[in-house]
């Protein structure tokens, strides 16, 4: 199979040149008109931890 395509591409360079200006072109319209609302999160980083303490608070000698 991928020597087919091989052998397609070298033998028609011109629709692979043809092929690959379109997919370039549509790849820039796509990109100036797709909406994009992404807003970073700034905030520092929050992790809750839920654990077991099975000590006492009492002071160790």
């Amino acid at each position: 199979m991928i020597n087919r395509i091989v052998d397609f591409s070298v033998k028609n360079k011109f629709v692979v040149l043809v092929l690959a200006a379109i997919a370039c072109i549509a790849g820039w319209w796509s990109m100036t008109h797709v909406a994009l609302d992404a807003i970073p999160d700034l905030s520092d980083t929050q992790v809750i931890i839920y654990s077991r303490w099975d000590r006492s608070p009492s002071p160790s000698a």
